[in-house]
């Protein structure tokens, strides 16, 4: 069985609007949200980069029911360990049971504001391992002293604790990252529906999310357009989206990206049974949670499109 939910993009939107959205979220059947949480935007037509846990103490008032994930939050380089620990930990006694933190190895854009250098994978992935083992430590309510290789943490105790710890999740788009994921993480975060790290991550009962990106509106063209315009980063290949430092840099590198390459990676326009079949690929591929990312401004057609065409007949 699917889980849909919906992506609230903090490049696209302003807090006060991604309070809102996250609301009508809920109103209109989605099941979970999650927020990506970013210094900068991909590119400058995007606008917006709102200081994610700020967003998520209102989301966490306005809604009742909608669970919330960061999607995906580097606890690395621009934040400390102990300082997300401590972030997660109370925005989880304001959503009781409904939050869960997503981690990840982060991107340079984001990451390189606080002057640190921008290591390799490898070196990334070791640094959230031991993140991921500190948080926990201090999620248990540990008085917690760590000499790592990557960090250091002297006497640090969290007060602010719910009654039970919010799930951690790790974001995997390659197989290496996901072997890591299975062996520490509560689930898994993925952005294309990539079976192959499905099966490194392991056929278990962990949940499986995946980020599905659409433009709906009431004209395909105009989709196409909107998508190029607001979101072309998405059809950059491999791993240069992890590496360019400047949103300048992304714009000098979407600028080659066309329409019919956007239209590969984001589904367009108004048809029901294409927005369907990309969710049914998601699954397919071994996903059980789908988080639709809607590009663009009109955030209520296509909430009110997938009430009307897309979620009772998932249901």
């Amino acid at each position: 069985m699917v889980t849909i939910g919906y992506a609230l993009s903090s490049e696209e939107h302003p807090a006060p609007d991604l309070v809102g959205y996250a609301a009508r979220a809920e109103q209109a059947g989605f099941g979970y949200a999650m927020i990506s949480d970013h210094f900068h935007p991909w590119i400058g037509a995007q606008g917006q980069s709102p200081f994610v846990w700020s967003v998520l103490g209102g989301i966490a008032q306005a809604t009742s029911t909608l669970r919330v994930g960061t999607g995906v939050t580097c606890p690395t380089v621009r934040y400390h360990p102990a300082v997300v620990a401590q972030a997660a930990a109370t925005v989880a006694t304001m959503m009781p049971g409904r939050f869960m933190l997503g981690l990840g190895t982060g991107e340079a854009l984001n990451e390189h504001v606080v002057g640190r250098h921008w290591p390799a994978y490898e070196r990334r992935a070791e640094m959230l391992e031991e993140a991921v083992e500190i948080i926990r430590a201090l999620f248990a309510g540990d008085n917690v002293r760590h000499y790592g290789p990557h960090f250091t943490v002297e006497n640090a105790r969290l007060y602010s604790l719910p009654d039970t710890p919010p799930p951690i999740l790790l974001a995997a788009g390659a197989p290496r990252a996901a072997r890591l994921a299975s062996r520490i993480a509560d689930g898994l975060i993925n952005y294309a529906p990539d079976p192959a790290v499905v099966r490194e991550f392991g056929d278990d009962e962990r949940p499986r999310f995946i980020q599905y990106n659409v433009c709906w509106a009431a004209d395909e063209a105009q989709a196409r357009a909107t998508a190029r315009r607001v979101c072309p980063t998405v059809a950059l290949p491999g791993e240069l989206g992890q590496h360019l430092p400047d949103v300048a840099h992304y714009e000098q590198f979407a600028g080659t990206v066309t329409e019919d390459q956007i239209a590969e990676v984001i589904v367009c326009g108004p048809d029901p049974e294409r927005h369907l079949a990309g969710i049914q690929r998601c699954v397919d591929a071994g996903y059980d949670h789908v988080h639709v990312d809607q590009v663009g401004p009109d955030q209520e057609g296509f909430f009110t499109f997938y009430e009307q065409e897309i979620l009772p007949k998932l249901r």
